[in-house]
This record gives C-alpha cells, structure tokens and sequence, in this order.
C-alpha cells in the first residue's frame, strides 16, 4: 500500500499547522479511498536540533539516533504533502533543517504543498519547490494556497473556504498519479540492474 506523509512543518507554539494538516489528512482519506495511507508526520516528535552530522547526507548516511529515526519514517513515505507556514517569505527553519537531514530519503518521490499564511505562503513553497529539485523529489503543480484571512477566523480558528476541498483534491489526485508513475519507473530501473 502506498503511504503518503503528511508533514506538519512548523514547531511553534500555538501552531496553525497541526489543525491544517488533520483537515489535509480527513479530505485524503474520504477522497482517495483505499488508494494510499495517509499519515501524519509531526516535526515535533523528532526533535531535530539544529543539522548536527558531521558528513553531508550527499555523502553518508546519518550517524546520531534521531537522524536514523527521521531517516526511517521519511523512507517509508512514498510520497508527501508537505503543511508549511510562511514565516519572513520563507518556510520554517525546523522545516528546512529537517529536509536538510536526508537525501536518498527524498529522492524519487513526488511532493505537494498546503500553505497557510497572510498569502498562503507561495514565497515559502516557491523555496521549497526549489530544494526539492535539488533533492530529485518530484514536485507537483496544484498547491493549496489557505490564507489567515479568509480560511481561519481571528487568523487562529481554521475554517477553509468551500473551494479549497476542491484544490486538496487535485493536488492529491496529481499526487497519486505522479506516485504510481514513478513506482513503476524505480520498478523498472531495478529490473534491469
């Protein structure tokens, strides 16, 4: 069965992204059926402090424990729908230093963006888009774009406009099917080594 990450990004206090990303993961399951397993992935468990391995992941595998149990939870995804905040038009630092970890974790595998934020936070997955190039990850076009104004109320209670269903559920869709795509690309790759 295909397993798809749900990453809540942010760490901080109070934090949008836990309600966001429960809301995320109850469209998917009710839209997609049986398709994939849906799993939330909260930064917070892990704990990350600040990139301490001393070979870059380009390189090595991590050493410390938190790196291998990150590295573990990451490789059983198949695929992600990353929940980011914007802070200062960029992602969370715990966000970016815990892509920062890995990288065959990543690799070959397709992502997809929900957003919260004054503008839903396009300048932040702009960036991440960008790394995830970098990483080899598949990134797919349709993103949720959920503002503070009009999606929660007092910028703190999410109530997403009608609409957005509509949007998780391409971005899904997209998701699945760039998933399937390359399951069988790495199928095959594998065959013929």
């Amino acid at each position: 069965m295909t397993t798809i990450g749900i990453i809540i990004g942010s760490t901080r206090p109070g934090r949008n992204g836990e309600e966001v990303a429960r809301w995320v993961r109850e469209l998917a399951v009710a839209h997609a059926g049986d398709a994939a397993d849906f799993d939330l992935v909260d930064l917070q468990d892990y704990r990350l402090p600040l990139l301490d391995e001393p070979i870059p992941a380009a390189r090595a595998d991590g050493t410390q424990p938190h790196t291998r149990r990150w590295a573990e939870r990451i490789g059983a995804c198949d695929a992600f729908v990353v929940v980011t905040p914007e802070y200062n038009t960029t992602a969370p630092s715990s966000l970016t230093n815990a892509i920062d970890y890995l990288l065959r974790e990543w690799a070959g595998k397709p992502v997809g963006y929900v957003g919260y934020g004054i503008y839903g936070a396009v300048m932040a997955i702009h960036k991440l888009r960008a790394q995830a190039g970098v990483l080899r990850m598949a990134d797919i076009g349709p993103q949720v774009a959920l503002t503070l104004a009009e999606d929660f109320v007092n910028f703190t209670e999410f109530r997403p406009r009608e609409f957005q269903a509509g949007r998780l559920h391409e971005l899904l869709d997209e998701l699945l099917a760039w998933e399937r795509a390359l399951v069988s690309l790495r199928t095959e790759a594998g065959a013929a080594s």
